[in-house]
């Protein structure tokens, strides 16, 4: 077993300095997964670029058609099952209420007396009375079978809060009294919380007491529009006047951009966009995005692609070092310099894998290191990893990846001009000898 510990500390007595190389760079790599641009699932395969995640919504109707009976694998195998949506990460969001379309609201709840509100507005609809007991238990209810099936499953990249509000939007704008109330609010947060420890959720609007925690996401749907400027209520100033401008560092922000406005964004008003995305350290982009634009000119397709490297992490790796030739079962220090030049952190809690390759292309040693590639931050990053070497004598490639947990294969391309075998990237070698074979 390689056994690379893989700890932020250097090597125990006995390791000796390795040698360290640069790394060549390379353009940023185009794909990679939990970032860049996530259009409706529904919109099919014609898209002017591959995307990397697909934007899923659905009703609790849907969801839950009787109560405390579940409908999720009847609407899994549907929507996450189109051209576009298969075998890729979603986000989700989930409504009750969405103007211009048939009610959300389960039909159990409202044959329990649940009233409603009309409105025209948006296309029109019916908002719940937030204050009926049975709807709040209920939704409470739906929220923590919700964590249940999607807490740890790996096809859910990010979860938008959604449920309250016009499009799960979490207002009723212009009718602030048909909204929840800030107890129910909280009560739906925690419940979020409780429900979801390991998956990033996001909410919509920073500036509302029940959303000040510093451990959420949250997601601007009219970028770049309503994101900056001198008005209090739009997006990044009401973030900052909320004290979470800093949420980025551990939680998504991301969002749809205005919808139909890709053209122009992309092209005359490019500086606009690009100043939104850098001060919101923004991941993703969606549902409505640019891929959906039909015959991109070169200029949109160059300021794509330019967006999408630098929506949410891109990784080049620096430097490699380790000592070249150490006998069976000799420890030594790996250390893996780099930096992330995207405007964001990696949120998902995949494992970081080192690996011995053989002469023969074949994976031969492994080992999950302990490393958290959400530390990531923008900037400069750096480790060291104890290792042991205990395959059998030989030359070796060393190989690093980062583990899709769907199918724990290597999922992020790093931005290097490196060898890949198996998914994973090329550092260096180490040729492995006998122990009375050793240099001194």
């Amino acid at each position: 077993m390689i056994a690379l510990l893989a700890m932020l500390v250097t090597a125990g007595v006995g390791a000796r300095q390795g040698t360290e190389v640069t790394l060549p760079s390379g353009p940023g790599p185009l794909g990679n997964p939990l970032k860049g641009f996530a259009p409706w699932s529904s919109v099919g395969t014609k898209l002017n670029a591959p995307v990397s995640m697909a934007y899923v919504d659905a009703s609790w109707r849907d969801l839950e058609p009787i109560k405390g009976s579940y409908a999720f694998d009847a609407w899994e195998g549907s929507a996450w099952k189109t051209p576009l949506a298969k075998d890729k990460p979603v986000v989700l969001r989930i409504y009750m209420d969405y103007p211009g379309r048939p009610s959300g609201i389960p039909d159990w709840l409202l044959s329990a007396g649940l009233r409603t509100h009309s409105y025209s507005e948006y296309g029109g609809g019916k908002a719940p009375d937030y204050t009926d007991p049975n709807l709040q238990k209920s939704l409470l209810d739906f929220i923590r079978a919700l964590g249940a099936r999607y807490d740890k499953n790996p096809r859910v990249a990010y979860i938008e809060l959604g449920l309250l509000g016009f499009w799960g939007e979490w207002h009723t704008y212009p009718h602030s009294e048909m909204f929840a109330s800030d107890a129910f609010q909280l009560k739906v947060i925690d419940a979020y919380h409780l429900a979801f420890p390991d998956k990033p959720l996001m909410a919509r609007n920073p500036s509302y007491t029940s959303c000040k925690n510093n451990w959420i996401g949250f997601h601007d749907d009219m970028i770049p529009d309503d994101s900056d400027g001198s008005e209090a209520w739009k997006f990044l100033p009401s973030m900052a006047a909320a004290g979470l401008s800093n949420n980025w560092k551990v939680a998504p922000i991301g969002g749809e951009m205005v919808p139909g406005a890709a053209e122009k964004y992309l092209g005359d008003s490019w500086d606009e966009l690009i100043a939104a995305v850098k001060h919101g350290h923004m991941s993703w982009i969606g549902p409505y995005s640019p891929p959906m634009v039909e015959n991109p000119s070169p200029q949109f397709k160059d300021h794509q692609n330019a967006l999408e490297r630098m929506l949410g992490y891109q990784f080049r790796l620096t430097k490699f070092g380790a000592v070249q030739e150490i006998s069976e079962g000799e420890t030594q220090t790996i250390s893996l310099s780099g930096i992330n030049e995207g405007v964001a952190p990696f949120y998902g809690s995949w494992p970081l894998e080192f690996v011995l390759i053989d002469s023969s292309d074949a994976v031969v040693e492994r080992e999950l290191s302990t490393i958290d590639v959400r530390t990531w931050l923008p900037g400069d990053f750096s480790s060291k990893f104890s290792c042991s070497l205990k395959a059998q004598p030989g030359l070796y490639r060393i190989g690093v990846g980062i583990l899709d947990p769907s199918n724990s294969k290597p999922a992020v391309k790093f931005a290097n001009r490196l060898s890949i075998v198996s998914g994973y990237t090329v550092l260096g070698s180490v040729r492995i000898v006998k122990r009375n074979s050793a240099m001194n």
